[in-house]
């Protein structure tokens, strides 16, 4: 098992990833319309969505607010290096950004946590697929490096940004 990171950037690999607590594993046990009782988000035809909820509709959590509750991110972001510290509040600015945009129109994406821990910037992410979006933007932004790990699908992806 390579665990190494790759300098392969997420958008050459080309890979959709699907997580625990996405939203197959909730949809099973849905009968009809549900509405997450902490988001709002609405699970109709198989999909989450930002609809209003029809009366009726089945409460539950959405797999973005479990994640959240429990604190277990599919995406982790690792942004450090000297441009980094130097830009930080236009890197989180991005991000955030990054975040609007995905989340509007995929509720389950969702920015778990954003902190500084030792000059680094630690992300966490309720889906792999933010994770990705977040470190295309930052290369695509300002260049620098980015490695993607990505041991097997189903777990948890790490990216790291340097610049």
């Amino acid at each position: 098992m390579n665990t190494a990171p790759s300098t392969r950037s997420a958008s050459q690999s080309g890979q959709r990833f699907e997580m625990p607590g996405d939203d197959d594993s909730l949809a099973g046990m849905l009968s009809g319309t549900a509405v997450c009782e902490a988001c709002g988000a609405v699970h109709r035809e198989g999909h989450w969505q930002w609809a209003i909820a029809p009366a009726g509709a089945q409460a539950v959590l959405c797999p973005a607010c479990r994640r959240m509750e429990g604190k277990q991110a599919a995406g982790h972001i690792t942004i450090d290096g000297g441009f980094a510290c130097e830009h930080r509040d236009e890197i989180i600015h991005l991000i955030r950004h990054i975040e609007m945009h995905e989340k509007a129109e995929h509720p389950m994406q969702r920015i778990i946590s954003c902190c500084i821990d030792d000059g680094r910037l630690l992300i966490d992410t309720t889906e792999a697929q933010l994770a990705c979006a977040i470190g295309e933007a930052l290369e695509r932004t300002y260049q620098g490096e980015l490695w993607l790990r990505h041991v097997k699908p189903g777990e948890l992806v790490r990216l790291h940004w340097q610049r």
